[in-house]
């Protein structure tokens, strides 16, 4: 099997390589990017004072809007024409965040993704179908060029044209297949609209990511399409997909490349470190990047790390599957609400669609959330005629806002839609709408 020694390193060794990578990295931001150099000044920091990894805690945090405020190459820390590709984000909240990559970024950037997919459970001279989308969004290029580093075969389909998606699917008999996990299910849904079978296909393991989802999408994907649904890790800041990935083996938190990434979770009110098992937010520090290094990376991802080894036999540090972004997290009546607990008590009926969205509103002084969710097909057939006030339709909604009341410690609104109301995703869905900025004053 493709397994580097790294992989296994045991822990001294580990957090030696780890120590000599952040002091280069130190010595590169402060040489070469005045951002930094003014942050470490700020603090009454010198690169040469970093001789720990504890000192990472002495260093400035990084946050979104500081690569936006230094949009666009602001942050890079070579000369532009050492830069051979350059990745960002969407930028649907302002302009995008721009990260650039060296030669040598993108040769790790690919052995990382490689091991990554092995972990996967994938191998060399798999076919293996890429649904991420390619242009600035790092998932595709990611995924596509560490799959050439193995050796596997590569479909580059990107997103969306899901009758060819299917086609491709049944002629070429990919193994594996990537992409958000939203999309992906999409797919299979397609197949079952069309008469088809999805759990007839070729594949073995899925690689989703690029959007938080439960262990009850995990549980639908795996039954729908007979896979091994593994998380993915990553984001454009840090690297691109391959931070992180979970093992074919467990299933339980994700290996981080700890050789690449310094990872710390931290209280996102207080800033303190914490211990191995608490929640709070995840910081990554990039350890052998050359065009864009990053020191303390808030990621807005709340998780937690976990402190056992794996039963897989990998040495590196596991981060939990993310719960949720402190910024997709809505704040109702005083209580924190992750779309993906409400993703939970909706994937866990049989007779309620994977599909769901949140919308808020403020009724007066108050906020009040309505959960939009779809039947099945097997159930309107059941029940009759689809009529969202008959008796079968008012039982599913007020079991549906009960089980919601006990998740979430708050009262919901639930409205049951037909089949395929719901809008679908080709990337990334959106899952929230929140209408309360509409409506300032009720």
């Amino acid at each position: 099997m493709y397994q580097p020694k790294i992989e296994t390193m045991d822990r001294e060794s580990l957090e030696e390589l780890q120590v000599h990578r952040l002091k280069k990295t130190v010595e590169r931001v402060y040489t070469s990017v005045p951002f930094y150099r003014k942050a470490f000044d700020a603090l009454g920091v010198m690169p040469d004072e970093i001789k720990t990894l504890d000192d990472v805690r002495r260093l400035p945090f990084t946050k979104k809007s500081d690569l936006r405020e230094n949009y666009p190459f602001g942050l890079f820390a070579v000369d532009q024409k050492e830069v051979v590709r350059i990745h960002g984000s969407s930028g649907t909240k302002g302009k995008p965040t721009i990260v650039g990559y060296t030669v040598r970024d993108l040769a790790n950037w690919s052995e990382i993704v490689a091991r990554a997919m092995v972990t996967a459970g994938g191998r060399p001279g798999d076919l293996f179908q890429n649904t991420y989308g390619y242009g600035l969004f790092t998932g595709g290029l990611g995924l596509h060029y560490g799959a050439e580093r193995l050796g596997v075969t590569l479909i580059p389909m990107s997103g969306g044209n899901t009758p060819r998606q299917i086609t491709i699917l049944e002629d070429f008999n990919p193994r594996g297949i990537a992409g958000t996990p939203s999309y992906v299910l999409n797919i299979a849904e397609e197949m079952e609209a069309m008469g088809k079978d999805p759990r007839a296909t070729s594949l073995e393991y899925g690689i989703f990511g690029a959007e938080p989802w439960s262990e009850e999408m995990r549980h639908t994907l795996e039954e729908k399409l007979r896979l091994k649904a593994i998380d993915i890790y990553g984001l454009s800041e840090v690297m691109g997909p391959g931070v992180a990935i979970e093992c074919f083996e467990q299933q339980e938190g994700l290996h981080v490349a700890e050789d690449y990434f310094y990872i710390e979770v931290i209280d996102p009110k207080t800033f303190e470190t914490l211990p191995y098992g608490e929640t709070g937010e995840f910081v990554f520090t990039s350890l052998a990047k050359e065009a864009f290094p990053i020191i303390r990376y808030r990621t807005g991802d709340v998780g937690f790390l976990y402190p056992e080894p794996c039963q897989c036999g990998r040495s590196h540090l596991r981060m939990s599957r993310i719960k949720g972004r402190i910024d997709d997290m809505v704040i109702i009546r005083g209580v924190n609400v992750f779309p993906s607990e409400i993703e939970s008590v909706i994937l866990s009926h049989p007779y309620l669609a994977p599909h769901f969205q949140i919308q808020i509103d403020r009724k007066g002084t108050l906020d009040e959330i309505t959960v939009f969710v779809e039947v099945e097909d097997s159930f309107v057939l059941s029940a009759g005629e689809f009529d969202p006030h008959g008796e079968p339709y008012r039982r599913i909604r007020h079991e549906i806002m009960h089980e919601l009341r006990n998740a979430l410690l708050i009262s919901t609104q639930v409205s049951i839609h037909p089949p395929g109301n719901l809008p679908r995703s080709e990337g990334k869905a959106n899952r929230v709408i929140d209408r309360r900025n509409l409506y300032p004053n009720g």
